[in-house]
């Protein structure tokens, strides 16, 4: 059975306390992040319905939210995402060129994730760092300027750390 810890738990309350009684709902999209951080890094239907349950929602109404927006993952990750932004300013600045060199460097499409579990590849709206494009986030760090060259030293990096 899923579950939090007492200690998220108390997390979980207090993101709940902060909004008016009747409007727990609210707490959804901070107590989404917790529970995706807490499960291994993605949220399956279990997760969701406990959070659901957490926040006295339907099942529905925490689906609708996670698929919504590419912040939640609805299947296993890697250790590393690459989020690459794919909106105007980044593709009239190559990052379709990025997206096709990472697919092919990795040999993952978009969506899916390296046999070794280390990189995930996803294609996401604006990351507001328009006058850095092509660009893709990896957790809370923006990498800017991207090229082939700083995707391969992005990708030794990644896997020199996992070692």
């Amino acid at each position: 059975m899923v579950s939090f810890t007492d200690e998220k738990l108390a997390e979980v309350q207090a993101i709940i306390n902060r909004y008016p009684e009747g409007k727990q709902k609210s707490a959804l999209l901070p107590v989404l992040h917790l529970a995706q951080q807490e499960f291994d890094g993605w949220l399956d239907v279990p997760v969701m319905d406990y959070v659901a349950s957490l926040l006295k929602i339907e099942p529905i109404e925490v689906y609708e939210v996670a698929s919504f927006y590419s912040m939640y993952n609805l299947k296993p990750v890697g250790k590393y995402m690459f989020e690459v932004c794919q909106t105007g300013p980044c593709m009239l600045n190559g990052s379709d060129d990025i997206i096709a060199y990472i697919k092919e460097k990795l040999n993952i499409a978009v969506g899916e994730t390296t046999d070794d579990g280390m990189f995930t590849l996803k294609t996401v709206e604006c990351l507001g760092a328009c006058g850095y494009a092509p660009m893709m986030q990896m957790g809370k760090i923006y990498k800017e300027h991207l090229t082939k060259e700083k995707v391969d030293a992005i990708i030794a990096a990644c896997r020199a750390n996992a070692n």
